[in-house]
């Protein structure tokens, strides 16, 4: 059998490895000349995966027997689309895929089921809209793209003006959402769902760089600090939208906002998180959400039986740099060795180049830490912290350890 891959990020080597482990070939496709998972794969093409057509040319020369993805966004539509197109096998259909990509469509169904989400509207042009009965601080974002780009805080009328041309520049649709603020913790909630009952897997709270109008996440909390009455509405909230998109058996990750007694859903998307998403769901829970997607499209129904975490905390630390050219990173074997770290994570290929940090996108790279206390916990991350290194071209040090400083305890 023949596989095409998209997108070659971290998540993609866990999936190409487990695809050849089973004997099938992997056709790698992906815009950048050297992803991370370039080497995995039997073959590589540089072509964007948000290029449906060139995709839907490629499996067809290619003679593959299916197209798929994990922990990926907007490549999901493209995957669901060409499948269908071919008549490849799909966990996913190409309308569903849609209405879980294009933030329009999601929001649109949210309201007609009444699934709880801030007040919102779609637009093309800012003079569409009346906002006058609105109150700032709003939220921009395009309607189809992911890594929060083009997400932006705004206080007053020029900011707003100002954020929707460059989400409507960014959205391949011409078109940004303007939504309400609401403040509150945010949760990141993944889920299976199996013959239509969604189970919830893990629920993480994020952290983000004190930056006015972004939302660019470096740490993860693993589990979110809540009740068990708030677990018990997240998990009600997931089913509905389960039930709302018709999903039966797929992965899905929710963003949600909670003030302790309500939960207000940002967005989903059926799959799951990216960067380490997949790796931490293992560690917490022992379920293989990548073998499970590879299962689906291969017409097997695997069964999810999540068991109990090896230990109490876990934390994901994302690393950010500045200016500067990668070439290589000190100190993190060594971490790895000695059970400092749990495992480390290297998103971006030698040369990279860094200039600003933009979005969630812009990481070099992360770290995961686990432990039975809070006091182990912020040990090791000082430790880790004042020890690796991000090494550029020129042999300077680029991590940005000051974004790295503080250890909130009160996120656990």
């Amino acid at each position: 059998m023949k596989a095409l891959v998209l997108a070659g990020g971290l998540p993609q080597i866990d999936l190409i490895n487990k695809l050849k482990a089973r004997g099938i070939e992997t056709i790698l496709a992906d815009y950048y000349n050297h992803p991370v998972a370039k080497d995995y794969a039997d073959k590589f093409y540089r072509i964007s995966t948000l290029d449906v057509d060139a995709i839907k040319q490629l499996a067809i020369d290619e003679k593959v027997d299916f197209v798929i993805t994990v922990c990926t966004d907007q490549a999901l539509l493209t995957m669901a689309k060409v499948s269908e197109e071919l008549g490849l096998p799909c966990y996913i259909d190409y309308e569903t895929a849609r209405n879980v990509t294009n933030k329009a469509y999601m929001k649109k169904v949210f309201a007609e089921n009444k699934i709880p989400t801030a007040k919102f509207v779609i637009a093309g042009n800012l003079e569409e809209v009346d906002f006058s009965n609105w109150r700032f601080p709003l939220i921009v974002k395009p309607v189809d793209c992911n890594s929060s780009k083009g997400v932006r805080r705004v206080d007053n009328g020029e900011e707003l003006a100002t954020a929707f041309k460059e989400a409507v520049l960014l959205s391949r649709t011409d078109t940004a959402i303007v939504e309400e603020f609401i403040t509150g913790k945010e949760l990141s909630v993944d889920v299976y769902v199996e013959n239509g009952n969604a189970i919830v897997l893990d629920i993480t709270t994020s952290e983000k760089l004190k930056v006015k109008d972004r939302f660019i996440i470096f740490r993860t909390w693993h589990p979110a600090n809540i009740s068990a009455i708030l677990k018990g509405k997240i998990e009600k909230v997931a089913q509905q939208i389960a039930d709302a998109f018709g999903i039966e058996d797929a992965p899905m990750l929710i963003q949600m906002l909670s003030d302790g007694d309500y939960v207000f859903v940002i967005e989903f998307s059926a799959r799951t998180g990216g960067g380490v998403k997949h790796l931490s769901i293992e560690r917490r829970t022992g379920v293989d959400i990548v073998s499970a997607v590879i299962d689906l499209t291969l017409g097997e129904k695997p069964h999810i039986v999540p068991r109990e975490p090896l230990t109490r905390y876990m934390v994901d630390e994302y690393i950010y740099c500045k200016p500067g050219v990668y070439d290589h990173v000190e100190g993190f074997d060594d971490m790895k060795k000695s059970g400092v770290i749990t495992d480390y994570y290297i998103f971006r290929w030698k040369e990279s180049i860094f200039d600003t940090v933009e979005n969630s996108g812009d990481r070099i790279g992360g770290f995961t830490i686990q432990g039975d206390s809070i006091e182990e916990l912020r040990d090791k991350h000082n430790l880790v912290n004042r020890t690796v290194k991000v090494l550029s071209m020129t042999n300077k040090d680029i991590m940005q350890h000051d974004l790295l400083a503080d250890f909130n305890d009160q996120e656990a």
